[in-house]
């Protein structure tokens, strides 16, 4: 049996098909504009898909804009007693390398990474402030694959000793939720910095 087919999850007019974190739509602040999703003032909580998914593959586009910080995270399990989608759910970091601080508090920060866990192999893949990347996801059987650009940056396996490990050193290591539903929403991160998104497809696998 074959891989499903490519769903668009973003039809470059509307919100249909995603919710702010724990409301039943979009908040006002996530705009359309240009055939992009836009984030264009802090307060208007992580952007989820309304399905959630398990094994998937994941093609977008994001800009980001200067000094700012974003994200996209994977697996995220929506529920009151988490107040943001990164309480549960991994992410791929969206950021400004050249501007925002968390570029120079180490690799695993810089954009491509899985936040804080795992650095990203290439360290000219991602394009500058202001610039479209595109950002590919492939997560199967516990495993997880980043990539910027066409260029695969990161992979990892999402438990074992390893991932045990890199947890505990992390400033996730207090953190019991995270990264422990194998199934969940995709979000875009409200971080409070202006960000596009756009040409957002995925097939599960």
């Amino acid at each position: 049996m074959g891989r499903s087919k490519w769903i668009t999850l973003f039809d470059g007019k509307s919100l249909a098909g995603w919710h702010s974190y724990l409301k039943s739509e979009a908040s006002p602040k996530w705009k359309v504009e240009d055939h992009c999703i836009v984030l264009t003032e802090k307060g208007a909580g992580d952007l989820l898909t309304d399905k959630e998914y398990e094994d998937f593959e994941l093609e977008l586009e994001w800009k980001i804009s200067e000094g700012g910080n974003s994200g996209i995270i994977y697996h995220v399990h929506e529920a009151p007693e988490f107040k943001t989608a990164d309480v549960t759910g991994l992410e791929m970091q969206v950021l400004d390398n050249e501007r925002h601080p968390n570029a120079k508090q180490g690799a695993d920060r810089r954009a491509g990474s899985l936040f804080d866990l795992y650095a990203p192999s290439d360290s000219l893949a991602c394009r500058p402030a202001g610039q479209w990347n595109k950002a590919r996801i492939v997560v199967k059987q516990r495993k997880a694959e980043h990539y910027l650009n066409n260029r695969k940056i990161v992979e990892y396996a999402l438990d074992g000793p390893e991932w045990d490990r890199r947890i505990s050193d992390s400033k996730f290591k207090n953190w019991t939720s995270l990264g422990k539903f194998p199934r969940g929403h995709l979000a875009l991160q409200d971080h409070g910095d202006r960000v596009w998104y756009r040409r957002i497809r995925i097939r599960e696998l």
